[in-house]
């Protein structure tokens, strides 16, 4: 059994009168009777607290109200100050990194960090496209002390914590969920058919009728249409309450797409080069390509654990969408599994809508390409280091890695191969990228000019709204043209009959 704290312990620290004495001991006692820490480690937190109080009294936790007492009794005249035993063992601490971990109750502990003077090198792609919002928020995310390598995406914007558009390697055993984002394992998916692009136009009131009658949007729509629910036998399902109680959201909502940039869309496929990874001859054909994430599973998953991550893990007020979990603690492991399932979902949820339009098609599909662009993954940097990629609105593009990079309703996307750019931390961009909010863009523009455009492009666009306009996108071209040692193009899709989520519902994406 660990040794209790006595009035001496204290006095040698430099707690000299018998009342802060006791105050010291009530502290410290407790906390090592309850098990929390040994107590050596409770002396040197008491010499980090007399040291600095001021630091443990803008925290909540056991020790809050000790540092405020001994702020009142300085402001009283009879200050505390670190006896010389104290000041040897912060210097034999000083290798360590200038944290102060004070625990909320047993097993749980709350540690304050500071930001780095300044961020890391990190390159940035397309540096003249993306707003000032977007460079200051890499900037803060590159001064993390868990970061150690980034980089930016030339269709990056503001978002929380990590922009749009961000790539941040951090320590392996770390995971920040903001920076995965709320839509866990929002991804691409397109699906190949051996038919021509021609039907677009000879049967282009069929496809929208397959669209409108095998697809669902909107918050909280769910389906009770299902093709393959052998996903959810899978025990993850069972393994934390959140994932639990979220377990019948997540089969209802299978097969259904979000609101926001999500959307469904029959398209011209023109494969521009072929190999033995995208194993589809060079020609133009009818595809599908949807873009949703993990429904309101995912978001669920998201704000409980950003929640923790930022009540364990405290920053300054401009990095504190940044906050991480130790995937060493309990609630790390349990972040990860839930981020894990939420991308598997994601694809069943993708490979469910595609299916059934199949099916109403009666086809089965040459290729399949997808790809996550909200998520983190366990990699290694160039020079072997293990890390933890957390890419937010990035498409993974390692050495021979197909993804797909969106435009917009009325522009081009594109199936791409990966190069493997080490400095990029292997990623692209995960599309266009916004010019402006979806507030912004609501006070831009009208419904006038939303169906000149898309008339102008030959587009039939079922829901959707103002905030999704082509307007209020980047330029795809330009995002492709400052990512070519990136990707190398395959193939482009031409969007022709797009259905989204009904105007004036809340964004998810």
């Amino acid at each position: 059994m660990e040794t209790l704290l006595t009035p001496t312990d204290l006095a040698a620290l430099g707690v000299a009168t018998s009342e802060a004495q006791a105050q010291f001991i009530r502290v410290g006692n407790g906390l090592i009777s309850n098990g929390v820490y040994p107590h050596e480690k409770v002396r040197l937190l008491f010499a980090q607290l007399l040291d600095n109080p001021k630091k443990f009294s803008h925290s909540k936790n056991k020790l809050t109200n000790l540092a405020r007492y001994v702020q009142a009794l300085a402001a009283a005249g009879s200050p505390l100050h670190p006896s010389d035993e104290a000041r040897q063992l912060l210097a034999e601490d000083a290798t360590r990194s200038p944290t102060f971990e004070v625990p909320t109750r047993p097993g749980q502990t709350e540690v304050d960090f500071e930001l780095r003077t300044a961020p890391l090198p990190y390159r940035i792609y397309g540096p003249e496209h993306i707003e000032a919002g977007a460079l200051a928020q890499m900037e803060t995310a590159m001064r993390l002390p868990i970061a150690l390598a980034g980089a930016l995406m030339p269709d990056a914007h503001q978002g929380y914590g990590l922009p749009i558009g961000g790539v941040l390697a951090t320590t392996a055993n770390t995971v920040i969920p903001y920076a995965v984002g709320v839509d866990i394992a929002c991804r691409m998916c397109l699906s190949v058919f051996d038919l021509p692009a021609s039907m677009l136009q000879t049967e282009g009131t069929l496809l929208k009728k397959t669209l409108v009658e095998n697809t669902f949007f909107g918050i909280g729509c769910e389906s009770n249409r299902r093709l393959d629910d052998s996903l959810f036998d899978r025990p993850e399902w069972r393994a934390t309450k959140p994932i639990r109680d979220l377990r019948d959201k997540a089969y209802r909502q299978l097969g259904t797409s979000g609101t926001g940039n999500h959307f469904v869309e029959w398209g011209e496929l023109e494969v521009l080069a072929e190999d033995h990874l995208f194993n589809v001859p060079r020609g133009k054909y009818l595809a599908l390509l949807s873009h949703s994430g993990s429904r309101g599973f995912g978001g669920g998953i998201a704000a409980h654990y950003s929640k923790i991550a930022m009540q364990k893990t405290r920053l300054p007020k401009e990095a504190q969408h940044l906050a991480w979990l130790d995937l060493d603690s309990e609630e790390g492991q349990e972040y990860w599994i839930a981020m894990n399932l939420a991308g598997d979902y994601a694809s069943a949820n993708h490979h469910e809508i595609h299916d059934k339009l199949a099916k109403a098609l009666n086809q089965t599909r040459l290729a399949l390409v997808e790809n996550h662009h909200n998520f983190a993954w366990k990699e290694k940097l160039a020079d072997g280091t293990d890390v933890v990629v957390h890419r937010k609105g990035a498409t993974p593009a390692g050495l021979h890695d197909l993804g797909i990079i969106p435009g917009s309703m009325t522009l081009p996307g594109y199936v791409v191969r990966g190069k493997g750019e080490s400095v990029a931390i292997n990623s692209a961009s995960h599309g266009a990228g916004r010019v402006m909010s979806r507030s912004q863009a609501f006070r831009t523009f009208d419904k006038k000019a939303l169906k000149a455009a898309i008339d102008a492009a030959g587009v039939s666009l079922i829901g959707g709204d103002l905030d999704e306009a082509p307007m209020v996108y980047k330029n795809i071209e330009t995002v492709m043209a400052a990512q070519t040692e990136l990707v190398q193009v395959m193939a482009r899709f031409l969007p022709k009959i797009v259905r989204m989520a009904d105007g004036k519902e809340k964004a998810e994406d």
